[in-house]
């Protein structure tokens, strides 16, 4: 008799702490909504702020979620561009070609049946000459197929020299390295050169993009310990993503946080080194205005030493500045949600002012800041990229068509007769 009361007040106990457990999830769950309803100002399902929580470009890579995979596990570090894709189990990117870039392999020589275009720049570079669906190429060589004869009258092959969060001179150490067997260069960009122009930065321009530190991470968190804590933490959070888990507020505020990036010291060896090495001296850094000048002159340098090297190779060159949800676009209620933070435009626009000028000097510096001025329907699904459902982009397809209008203009390529 004893010991069945024991079992029963045992199973008691334990459905006790069951129904506790569970209503505890439930408060925390209940918690969780009504903050990030308060915060975003309306209520968004917790698996669409799993997905909005990394831009179009990372959606596309890692799968929008479907994947334990993060970002950073799709990545390969490269000698001289700092870091690409690659193609491997589990994470690979199946898209990736032989030297980490988004579609067509690049060649050894000049291909005597095409006219290459190689297109640099970051993920909107990217994404504007990507190859997303079968039987397709992309918008930007469509665009000039569709409507341009090339100067050799043979078709246009445009190759995706863009990568998320490349800036320069990741663009002119690219053409450096391949720029013999292409016909011409054009780079899209300017959102990711603007962010290291911010005055209170005090980095060197040329400091890579953030996933540089996450393919050498024994500089990010400098030593083994500190690395593994860090890529258990990210596997958690990738997993929060997935499953039941996914459709949960909670769960999704447990994998920011998890997913956010620790506070550095800079007191590790490589953290420190790594640290000097991207700092500027403080007579430049601390006045904003002589830190935003020489941040844009080095802008302007690497610009300009890409259109001498183009004249070394004997190719064409033109340097696109990218829109902006900050200039010259009125947003859509989603897309302000999407870009809360417009501050930056100002100095967008100062910094793009300042490379035009280099066309004073005979390089071919065009601005697409006025592209989406009389677009009243939403264009941005994010910060910075333009809306896309494999080949439907309203975007993109303004981008590429500007694009390809200054290239036929400026170098003289005859128009198709369009029926």
């Amino acid at each position: 008799m004893a010991n069945k009361t024991a079992a029963r007040q045992t199973g008691l106990k334990v459905a006790a702490l069951c129904i506790g457990l569970v209503v505890a999830l439930a408060g925390l769950e209940i918690l969780s909504t009504a903050w990030l309803t308060i915060r975003d100002g309306r209520y968004t399902p917790a698996r669409e702020l799993f997905a909005t929580s990394r831009n179009t470009y990372i959606q596309d890579i890692t799968g929008s979620g479907s994947s334990n995979c993060r970002y950073v596990d799709t990545m390969f570090p490269h000698p001289y561009l700092a870091f690409v894709h690659h193609r491997d189990d589990p994470c690979g990117v199946p898209s990736a070609n032989d030297i980490g870039m988004l579609g067509d392999n690049y060649p050894v020589a000049r291909n005597p049946d095409r006219y290459v275009i190689l297109l640099a720049g970051g993920s909107v570079a990217s994404q504007i000459s990507q190859l997303v669906q079968p039987g397709r190429r992309s918008f930007i060589e469509e665009e000039l197929n569709r409507h341009y004869v090339s100067p050799t009258g043979k078709p246009f092959l445009v190759l995706n020299g863009g990568l998320g969060a490349w800036k320069q001179p990741q663009q002119l150490i690219l053409l450096a390295i391949y720029g013999d067997f292409i016909d011409a260069v054009v780079t899209l960009d300017g959102y990711n050169e603007q962010h290291l122009i911010q005055p209170g930065l005090k980095v060197r321009f040329e400091m890579p993009g953030a996933n540089y530190l996450g393919v050498n991470p024994i500089i990010a968190k400098d030593g083994f310990g500190s690395l593994a804590v860090s890529w258990f933490m990210g596997r958690i959070s990738g997993w929060l993503g997935t499953g039941l888990t996914s459709h949960s507020h909670a769960a999704y505020l447990l994998a920011s946080a998890l997913a956010s990036k620790p506070a550095d010291d800079g007191s590790g060896f490589g953290a420190k080194t790594y640290s000097e090495m991207m700092s500027l001296p403080s007579d430049i850094t601390n006045s904003a205005s002589t830190y935003m000048d020489w941040q844009i002159a080095q802008y302007a340098k690497y610009i300009r030493v890409m259109d001498v090297t183009a004249r070394d190779f004997g190719i064409k060159s033109m340097f696109f500045l990218q829109p902006v949800p900050a200039v010259d676009k009125t947003l859509t209620p989603e897309e302000s949600r999407a870009t809360p933070d417009l501050k930056y435009g100002e100095r967008y626009v100062e910094i793009v002012r300042r490379l035009l000028a280099l066309r004073e000097r005979n390089i071919e510096v065009r601005s697409l800041l006025d592209v989406f001025k009389d677009e009243k329907e939403t264009i941005y699904s994010d910060d910075i990229h333009p809306k896309r459902d494999l080949m439907d982009s309203r975007g993109y397809s303004l981008m590429a068509a500007r694009m390809a209008q200054e290239m036929a203009g400026t170098w003289g390529w005859r128009t198709k007769p369009q029926q």
